[in-house]
């Protein structure tokens, strides 16, 4: 039996739970550690408190002690800061993929190895191959896989680092948490960014950012409706335009800062829609080094759009372009380009172009 000590974030949901179980059944001494990432005193829409009681009551089941950390200002300083810059910019960040970077695999990674922890664990789905060179693969449970989040995980990040979910599908691990007896085994997993809650998100935005709203056009100049503000529209967004009338749904197909317009078209299948290619910078790769050309490379623009063949050219200034196979719905500036050999995650960049 191992003794080696690992910290497992504890959110209160039933991964993390899952994931402490799973390490606590392996031999491992485990702590657990419930990180309070955003200060607010909204209770309802920052569900914090109750989470924490989730997390005392799941280790009171599992017998792991518990320990609470505040990493509020890191957030606040590394994640919300950023978020807020990119939306005055008029670009769509994605929060978590920079919490995971810079809060859970460095600010909280940290602090367990400060408390004699060998490794962190999570209850990400994703997988982690140890070796000479640590690698970052897909969970099997595809449709639930993470590693799109995790893209800028380092090796030192993931040598220690370790994902106890990643072989395991979801049902799998709700029945595990069933079956063991976990107070949250049915909790509803937790969605949207995190810091945000379940509160309207324009209703957030405006506390920080100036509105400052403007006209709808068509990619003609037509003016068919007002917008609120850009900062709340992304690209292929269609709820929430108010625009009516006959013909097809409409979709936010740009964004023209300089005049402050917001591009709408009509039809999901709009040609101004798709893209072929883009740009992207602020490169992460998880090897260390960019990628030599594999055969079969595989992209997401976006979390949720499947992998598409593409092919990989480095440009100058710390910079990549893809051109894919079959042009890309919605491709947006401030998300994630995340590229993909096989199962292997091997890094990416935010979208600019």
């Amino acid at each position: 039996m191992s003794k080696e000590h690992i910290v497992v974030g504890m959110s209160g949901g039933v991964d993390s739970s899952v994931a402490a179980w799973l390490l606590k059944q392996q031999g491992y001494q485990v702590t657990g550690v419930f990180m309070k990432n955003w200060e607010d005193d909204d209770d309802e829409h920052c569900p914090a408190r109750q989470d924490f009681l989730d997390v005392l009551a799941v280790a009171d089941v599992i017998g792991v002690d518990i320990e609470a950390v505040n990493f509020s200002q890191e957030y606040r300083e590394r994640v919300f800061a950023y978020f807020l810059r990119e939306y005055q910019s008029g670009r769509t960040p994605n929060p978590d993929v920079l919490c995971n970077a810079e809060i859970k695999f460095k600010a909280f990674l940290d602090y367990a190895l400060s408390l004699g922890a060998e490794r962190i664990a999570t209850g990400h789905y994703a997988r982690v191959v140890h070796g000479p060179a640590s690698a970052l693969l897909r969970a099997v449970d595809e449709t639930k896989d993470q590693s799109y989040f995790l893209y800028r995980l380092n090796q030192y990040q993931l040598s220690h680092t370790l994902f106890p979910l990643g072989e395991l599908r979801k049902t799998e691990v709700r029945d595990i948490a069933r079956r063991i007896g976990l107070p949250n085994a049915a909790k509803k997993d937790s969605t949207g960014i995190c810091f945000i809650g379940e509160r309207p998100f324009r209703e957030f935005l405006q506390r920080y950012l100036p509105v400052t709203p403007g006209e709808m056009q068509t990619p003609e100049g037509r003016l068919v409706g007002r917008h609120q503000g850009l900062m709340y529209y992304t690209i292929g967004q269609r709820q929430g335009l108010g625009i009516g009338g006959a013909g097809e749904p409409w979709f936010v197909a740009g964004k023209d800062l300089s005049s402050n317009t917001l591009i709408v078209v009509q039809g999901h299948e709009h040609p101004l829609l798709y893209r072929d290619s883009l740009v992207a910078d602020d490169l992460s790769w998880v090897a260390g080094v960019a990628p030599e050309q594999p055969e079969l490379l595989s992209a997401k623009s976006r979390y949720r759009q499947s992998d598409a063949p593409c092919q990989l050219h480095m440009l100058e200034q710390d910079r990549l372009r893809l051109d894919f196979d079959a042009p890309q719905w919605a491709v947006t500036a401030g998300q994630s380009a995340v590229l993909y050999a096989g199962d292997v995650c091997l890094g990416g960049g935010i979208i600019c172009q």
